[in-house]
């Protein structure tokens, strides 16, 4: 895939300097900017390819692999696809969404880890309890949450998506129960319990000193300020809704393939950087909702580019993809195992020990394994050199550049 004319790394490149200087940023803030920029480049160091048939040859900058550069998340996302393929059932799967109210939305900037870890916990024992109901599943489920912290626009918009198989195992975990043909939990039911179990977790939060308030926030450190916010939240519809089921397991991994490891805005979607600020592609789905024009674009100051970008940047070691019930990390593979043998489904034929040994070689040696043929004559190209950071190749012949 051809290189974007224009990347998140550019701007950074032409506008982070000025910036810097006129903002305070968190240190996490400070190392995403640092690791964009430096992105294969010479900061980072590279190595030295050369064809065994011909006399091309290249040099390639190592990436920075930050989980929030553009560059970085397609080689991470395909990795970690490849270890979720050998977890998919063949059962119809369901994709639900929990969003954040904008007062919560708010404090939740504040508060990241506190807030965002609130919203998995919710969420998950939301959806726990109510598949867990006899009236509903009355099963054992598992599913996949991914945090989102965006809307297209870049703006502050925390919301959680869960990929979910459409049923559970039965409480003796002898039988796989499926849900009812196109419809998975109450969507209604689902609001109701998230924003209750939501708010006591944010009171809970709030008593044990654990949520600091500042600037247009500062007021809510008083118990009665607190108290006024919350209290119109309880009465409030909090957005869950869910979508249609997927057509089956490969739109799964498709669609897993675009949301697991996106950040907040692809280098794809950015059009222009010129005088009079940033153009970028984005989507209005309130315009959809009323079918008006939704696809748009946006035209922001670099400086606002830039800060919209880092609203974005997650505490370090918080953990933006998790899995729970049945897909629970620690037990996934003999439960997985189990359904399959209860429903008698085959074990999916992608995942081969050949596929296996590559990825443990890309991991053991990414460079090695992920070679290219030479775009020349089509030859094996060949590791002949790796550099430092921050030094040069030692390799004396005509290269060229390669930071594909």
């Amino acid at each position: 895939m051809a290189r974007p004319s224009l990347e998140v790394a550019d701007i950074l490149n032409r506008h982070g300097d000025a910036f810097l200087a006129r903002h305070r940023l968190s240190r996490g803030q400070l190392k995403v900017i640092g690791a964009i920029r430096a992105c294969r480049t010479a900061a980072l160091g590279g190595h030295v390819m050369a064809c065994g048939d011909c006399d091309h040859a290249t040099i390639a900058y190592n990436s920075c692999r930050n989980r929030h550069c553009p560059r970085c998340q397609g080689a991470a996302a395909k990795d970690w696809l490849a270890d979720r393929q050998a977890d998919l059932l063949p059962v119809p799967y369901y994709h639900l969404v929990f969003t954040l109210p904008a007062p919560v939305a708010a404090i939740a900037f504040q508060n990241k880890a506190a807030v965002y870890g609130l919203l998995f916990k919710a969420a998950a024992e939301t959806l726990a309890t109510i598949a867990s109901d006899p009236r509903h599943l009355g099963t054992r489920i598992g599913f996949t949450s991914v945090l989102h912290t965006w809307g297209s626009a870049m703006t502050h918009h925390p919301h959680l998506h869960i990929i979910a198989p459409g049923g559970g195992l039965s409480p003796d975990s002898a039988r796989w129960i499926p849900c009812r043909p196109g419809f998975f939990l109450p969507v209604r039911v689902l609001s109701r319990l998230f924003r209750r179990l939501f708010l006591e977790g944010l009171a809970a939060l709030n008593a044990s000193g654990r949520l600091a308030f500042h600037g247009d926030l500062a007021h809510l450190a008083e118990a009665e300020a607190f108290a006024t916010v919350l209290a119109p939240l309880r009465r409030a519809d909090w957005v869950v809704y869910a979508k249609r089921p997927f057509g089956g397991p490969e739109a799964v991994l498709a669609y897993l393939a675009r949301y697991t490891h996106r950040v907040a805005i692809a280098n794809s979607r950015i059009i222009a950087m010129d005088r009079h600020g940033v153009t970028f592609r984005w989507k209005d789905y309130r315009a959809r909702s009323a079918g008006e024009t939704w696809r748009k674009t946006m035209t922001l100051t670099a400086f606002e580019f830039i800060r919209r970008f880092l609203l974005h940047v997650l505490p370090d070691g918080f953990h933006r993809i998790r899995h729970y019930g049945l897909l629970a990390s620690s037990r996934r593979a003999g439960t997985i195992a189990r359904i399959r043998q209860i429903i008698a489904a085959p074990t999916p034929d992608a995942m081969t020990a050949d596929r296996e040994a590559e990825i443990s070689a890309e991991q053991s040696d990414p460079v090695d394994e992920r070679r290219p043929p030479c775009p020349c004559c089509g030859g094996r190209m060949i590791l002949v050199e790796r550099f430092a950071p921050g030094t040069a190749p030692r390799t004396i012949f005509a290269v060229r550049i390669d930071t594909s």
